[in-house]
């Protein structure tokens, strides 16, 4: 079985530590986090403090709002409405910025083993199983352990 070309993963339900224990065991290099907003009540996992995390253990971190999802979107994901989700945010995936992020993302995954973050455990529910079918490949959805 060859190697995926791309990772996904969400850190709902789990921990900093179970989260970059699963980056690493994958044998990631850099984490695309495609949040809009890259902050998070949860310890951990906000931006600088994650960006942080990652470094100390040699991953790389780059956030590219451009392919999070709008708030509409989030919205529509928290009332349990994916299809509507999906609709916004494919909607949104043609916007200039989201465009010029993801051909941003092309060039990181061509360059290092990359995995896609946000928040959602289930990637059949949030939208990065859609900017994983954007950037083609092969897909593997990792799942840390739960907390």
């Amino acid at each position: 079985m060859s190697a995926p070309d791309l990772f996904t993963i969400g850190y709902q339900g789990t921990t900093s530590a179970h989260l970059l224990a699963a980056l690493r065991e994958a044998g990631v290099a850099h984490v695309l986090d495609i949040r809009a907003v890259p902050q998070s009540r949860k310890p951990g996992f906000s931006k600088t403090l994650l960006g942080g995390s990652l470094a100390e253990i040699g991953i790389g971190y780059t956030h590219l709002r451009g392919l999070g999802t709008p708030k509409p979107g989030r919205d529509a994901a928290r009332s349990g409405k994916a299809a509507l989700m999906h609709e916004i945010f494919t909607a949104h995936m043609r916007t200039p910025e989201a465009q010029f992020d993801l051909q941003q993302a092309r060039a990181l995954t061509a360059a290092a083993p990359c995995c896609l973050l946000c928040f959602e455990r289930d990637h059949t529910q949030c939208h990065r199983e859609i900017v994983a079918g954007l950037l083609g490949g092969t897909v593997r959805h990792l799942v840390a352990e739960a907390a």
